[in-house]
């Protein structure tokens, strides 16, 4: 990824906030049949010790990705968060002197790590159970696991493996506009503050929060 150092985002709280508020990721992997790209949702947890951490998902047993994926070499993980279109209209350099041009803003981490195939039932199991109260907690009546008949659970559990990450490198970029003016900044934020879209608004509160390199 190219990444100028006013771009580049360090902060590991940041980067982790990112993974978990936009968890699904895309998995690109290396096998026998050359590069391929998978999105699944992750798990991400931190490591305690303070290294990248781990993330953890499941895929279909019918995916390749599993059988495939080289064990010898590293997979990337990309996750993308709020992201933006930039009109040039909406700096104020551009009634200054014209030299402006369209960009995009946006926010990506990347994790890289050997990844490991879990094919264990129980493990399955377990981490079925936590992904879905991740994301069913935001609901007024959330489904759980234990909802569905036990037979039809075990039936659809066979059907998936999981795989685990355990990251050796996180790397975040942040393009909101720090190589602008204080003036285009605050351009910006106002364009994308009229901008419907939950991405627009938050993109228009990081760029206002944003400063010169």
């Amino acid at each position: 990824m190219y990444l100028p150092s006013h771009f580049e985002e360090k902060r590991t709280e940041v980067l982790q906030e990112l993974m978990r508020a936009h968890p699904l990721g895309l998995l690109i992997t290396q096998g026998d049949s050359g590069l391929q790209a998978n999105p699944i949702p992750f798990v991400f947890d931190a490591d305690p010790a303070g290294g990248p951490g781990v993330l953890r998902a499941h895929v279909a047993r019918a995916n390749p990705v599993w059988r495939e994926a080289r064990t010898d070499a590293e997979s990337l993980v990309v996750f993308q968060g709020p992201r933006a279109y930039i009109s040039p209209g909406w700096y104020p350099s551009k009634a200054e002197h014209g030299k402006v041009v369209p960009t995009w803003n946006y926010c990506v981490v990347q994790g890289r790590g050997v990844l490991r195939v879990i094919d264990d039932a129980a493990w399955v199991h377990a981490f079925v159970t936590r992904l879905t109260q991740r994301h069913e907690e935001v609901q007024t009546r959330p489904w759980a696991v234990s909802d569905a008949p036990p037979d039809y659970i075990a039936a659809m559990q066979r059907a998936i493996v999981g795989i685990e990450i355990t990251l050796t490198a996180l790397t975040g970029k942040w393009k909101t506009s720090q190589n602008r003016s204080t003036a285009d900044r605050e351009g910006v934020a106002r364009g994308l503050a009229q901008r419907p879209g939950s991405d627009a608004a938050e993109m228009a509160a990081l760029v206002a929060g944003s400063s010169a390199p």
